[in-house]
């Protein structure tokens, strides 16, 4: 029997991430498509390495890594190329390498599987030959099932972690091309799952003990089992079959992710009533990344990029309109991300002023953006004649930070605000830092150290370019420490120095009488236990 070692590096895509708390759907179709073949499958991470766990035995070293798209990482980072470079020399047998890194590394490794890493990892194994395939519809299918229970030996397992499920494969503009930046177009027409195959990797799943899922890996969501043309119409009744099937799993966090503007301007009947089946079955605090990619005209002409300025104003309006309701955990149910590439062919200083002219329009229309992810450029499919100028590319970024993104949060978050299920998973200094589960989740700042991997309701105190600053909700008058009362609204260092020595306090008027100010008691009740 074949045995294989599965290392998970943390790729991380925009197709599917793969970095804590996600697992990536590569990692168990990979996992799946060796058992198919009747081999044994050892999964570990780049913790377990980092944490001083060698790499076994096997007849098949498969690692999984590279960074597509960088990004700020939390709870752990993806393996840096020398990591790559020092677990080559340890793996053994036959050495493959998938994810973004197997378009960098050209050394230590036999087979570099470019396309799809679970169809190489197969044929290596049931053919003995080294293909560059994709895999057949039956195969997903059969290797998802075949691969979920690798979760369970992930760090993150069972919470917070998210499993990523993916719908279908590549691009409805796949004749023309696509997006001049993305690779799905590549991979041609899609290749779509039907909902009863996704509901039954999700049932598996579950049955193992997840609790949090993402549909990633698609362009677009909403364009789910669409009418084929390069701006589909979308199929309300194929998306509500698949979202009320995963909803009736009992999951804590159903969440999706990219969505193409066009067709939500374009087909607003059908999208709308996408866009009312994803409230009505996912969880709040739901994001659906719009790309956008550039609002100057000549950007969109010369990289075939998706849509109008007018096509992206009209999807965040109605996203709003449907979503913008808040939800369970404190989050409006669904509201749109943006993204914005820097980089592109024909940009020019202009292209900044044109982005930066379109956000405030929609900061000016009163309507909401989840989140802006602006980023240059990866020469994945190409490369691109334009020459970022940092200097100019970092003022954007910050101009949008200060006088959109922070604006944008106050009017989302006002003070007061109380944010369900928080995770706290970093101190840095006195802060401690945490998120809720689920896509795009919001950097919380806690004034003062709380105890680690703890889930506890937050109330909203302060706002960043980026992220907010909490306190744990309600908190415990008589037991908090003098770096949270001080950092209360009204409170300051002399009070909460009085509060620590008048305590316990049996209730509000006995807190009034020890700050001999009722006022600032009663603003503080807001806030408190007894």
């Amino acid at each position: 029997m074949v045995s294989v070692v599965l290392i998970d590096g943390y790729t991380d895509e925009p197709a599917a991430l793969g970095v804590r708390p996600y697992i990536s759907p590569m990692a168990r179709a990979t996992a799946g498509a060796a058992r198919a073949c009747g081999a044994t499958v050892t999964y570990l991470t780049i913790d377990d390495l980092r944490g001083g766990e060698e790499v076994p035995r096997a007849d098949v070293s498969v690692l999984l890594g590279g960074m597509a798209v960088p990004g700020k990482y939390l709870r752990s980072m993806p393996a840096s190329g020398r990591e790559i470079a020092d677990i080559a020399e340890a793996m053994p047998g036959v050495r493959v390498l998938g994810g973004a890194a197997a378009r960098d590394v050209t050394e230590g490794f036999d087979h570099l599987a470019f396309n799809d890493l679970a169809a190489s990892v197969h044929d290596i194994i049931a053919k003995r030959e080294r293909t560059q395939r994709w895999r057949t519809l039956e195969e997903w299918n059969d290797w998802m099932l075949r691969g979920a229970d690798i979760v369970q030996r992930h760090p993150d397992f069972p919470h917070p972690l998210i499993v990523e499920v993916e719908t279908y494969r590549g691009c409805h503009r796949y004749r023309s091309g696509g997006c001049s930046y993305c690779i799905e177009p590549l991979k041609g027409r899609p290749l779509t799952r039907e909902p009863e195959d996704i509901i039954a990797e999700v049932r598996e799943l579950v049955q193992i003990g997840v609790r949090n899922v993402r549909l990633g890996g698609q362009t677009c969501i909403v364009s789910y089992k669409a009418h084929e043309d390069d701006v589909p119409t979308p199929d309300p009744e194929a998306v509500g079959r698949l979202f009320s099937g995963l909803s009736s799993l009992g999951l804590e966090v159903l969440h999706v992710d990219n969505a193409n503007p066009a067709v939500i301007a374009e087909h607003p009947e059908e999208a709308r009533a996408v866009l009312r089946t994803l409230v009505e079955h996912c969880t709040s605090g739901n994001v659906l990344a719009l790309g956008m990619e550039s609002a100057d005209p000549r950007v969109i002409e010369e990289n075939n990029l998706n849509s109008t300025p007018a096509q992206v104003m009209a999807a965040i309006r109605m996203i709003n309109e449907v979503g913008g309701e808040r939800g369970a955990n404190g989050l409006p149910k669904l509201l749109p991300g943006l993204n914005l590439i820097a980089g592109l062919d024909g940009e020019t200083a202009a292209t900044y002023d044109l982005d930066l002219q379109f956000l405030k329009e929609v900061l000016d229309a009163g309507l909401a953006l989840r989140r802006i992810n602006i980023r240059q450029v990866m020469p994945v499919r190409r490369e691109f004649t334009t020459k970022v100028s940092h200097s100019r590319f970092i003022r954007f970024k910050q101009r949008v930070r200060e006088e959109v993104d922070h604006v944008m949060l106050r009017r989302m978050l006002p003070e007061g605000t109380v944010l369900r299920d928080v995770l706290t998973e970093l101190h840095d200094g006195n802060t401690t830092f945490g998120r809720q589960v689920g896509t795009y989740p919001l950097l919380i700042g806690i004034p003062y150290r709380v105890e680690l991997e703890r889930r506890m309701d937050v109330k909203v105190i302060g706002w960043g370019h980026r992220s907010i600053t909490a306190v744990e909700y309600p908190l415990d008058v008589n037991h908090a420490s003098l770096s949270a009362l001080v950092s209360l609204p009204g409170v300051g260092r002399k009070r909460a120095a009085r509060i620590v020595r008048e305590r316990p306090f049996r209730d509000l008027g006995s807190l009034a009488k020890a700050l001999d100010d009722d006022r600032v008691a009663e603003a503080l009740s807001e806030y408190m236990s007894f």
